[in-house]
């Protein structure tokens, strides 16, 4: 069952189990796949698919952020009950260890020995890591190892 499948499956079952906050997000997250098919012309691959969902991940993360910021904890919370959803379509996330190592193995790969050089490594994991690991997490862990 591809991704659009799955969400119409979720919608008719959000509907049915009167989930408003669940369906609202499951229809933005269909849309944002539509528009992108639209835009590009085309059926989306599942690496575009992936491409998606993890922008409409990244935009909530902001948003909570700022939210959270701003003090505005009821608003936090709807945007915290979005990501939950957003994230049931999401891959398995690697571990911290997994994407360790899977910079290590790049910074072999590359030669890269100095921070200089680090978006020569981040070039490299990240098509490894792609919607399976945050690529702040990643900056993080090729700065540590670069350093």
């Amino acid at each position: 069952m591809n991704l659009l499948e799955r969400l119409n499956s979720d919608i008719k079952q959000a509907m049915k189990n009167k989930e408003k906050d669940k369906l609202t997000t499951i229809r933005m997250i269909k849309a944002s796949i539509q528009n992108e098919a639209i835009k590009l012309g085309s059926e989306l691959s599942e690496e575009e698919e992936l491409t998606v969902l993890s922008r409409e991940v990244k935009q909530r993360k902001d948003s909570l952020h700022e939210f959270e910021k701003a003090g505005r904890e009821d608003l936090a919370e709807k945007i915290r009950t979005e990501l939950q959803y957003v994230e049931l379509y999401m891959p398995e996330q690697l571990s911290e260890e997994e994407v360790t190592e899977i910079v290590k193995q790049a910074i072999s790969e590359t030669g890269a020995s100095s921070k200089a050089e680090m978006g020569k490594v981040m070039s490299a994991v990240m098509p490894k890591v792609k919607g399976k690991a945050d690529g702040s997490l990643v900056n993080k862990l090729v700065q540590q190892h670069l350093s």
